[in-house]
Order: C-alpha cells, then sequence, then structure tokens
C-alpha cells in the first residue's frame, strides 16, 4: 500500500509539473499581456507626473532664490553708493577746512551738492519692496 501511495504521489506530482509548463491559451495570453501595458502605461505616467510636479517645485525654489539674490545684490549696491557719498562729503569738508571765509563756505556748499547728486543716484539702486 505503501508503494501505490509513493508511486501515485510521484504521477500526481509528474501531473500538476506538466501542467505548469503547459502554453496558456492565446486569448489569455493577449489579456494578460494587455493588462500588463496598460499598468505600464499608468506607471510611467504618473512617475512622470511625479517628475515633472518635483521639477517644478525646484524651479520656483530657484526663482526665489534668484530674486532673493537680486535684492540682496541691489540693497548692496545702495548701501556701498551710500557710504561712498556720505565718506566723500566727509573727505571734501575737512579739505575745505583749509580754505578761509567764503572760499571755505563755497567749498562746504560744493560739497552738499555733489553730496545730494550722489545720495539721489545712490537711492535709485536702493531695492523697491
Amino acid at each position: 500500500m505503501n508503494k501505490l501511495l509513493t508511486v501515485g504521489s510521484f504521477v500526481m506530482l509528474a501531473a500538476f509539473a506538466a501542467a505548469c509548463n503547459r502554453a496558456e491559451d492565446s486569448a489569455d495570453v493577449a489579456h494578460d499581456v494587455n493588462e500588463a501595458q496598460t499598468e505600464r502605461a499608468k506607471d510611467v505616467a504618473e512617475a512622470r507626473r511625479d517628475g515633472a510636479e518635483d521639477i517644478n517645485k525646484q524651479q520656483q525654489d530657484v526663482n526665489a532664490a534668484r530674486t532673493d539674490v537680486r535684492e540682496a545684490s541691489a540693497e548692496s549696491a545702495y548701501e556701498v553708493a551710500v557710504a561712498r557719498a556720505e565718506g566723500d562729503l566727509k573727505v571734501a569738508k575737512e579739505s575745505c577746512e583749509a580754505l578761509s571765509g567764503s572760499a571755505q563756505k563755497s567749498c562746504k556748499d560744493q560739497a552738499e551738492a555733489t553730496y545730494k547728486v550722489a545720495k539721489a543716484q545712490a537711492e535709485s539702486l536702493k531695492p523697491q519692496s
């Protein structure tokens, strides 16, 4: 009986193994291929959409950083121009001290006028808020 059971088990196992390697019906294969292609197309479209969203977000971050750099550059140019104008005014006034009377007053007035022009030019560099 054991021998019959063992032989029977081997026969059934061989039948199952043979059934696993059997070609599927062409209609079933076509259906499975179609489903796999549809799933692939969906996955590719989703990956592209996700990638486009990531790129768009990064581009927005880059644009914001560029704006920040432009604003910082403009602010720096403004501050440098103001510092230069104020420094030039101090130097000019100190130079005027070598003069006396109306020449000194005229020299200081000229220094103030030059400062006002330089300050106005600096204001044109100031970033717009």
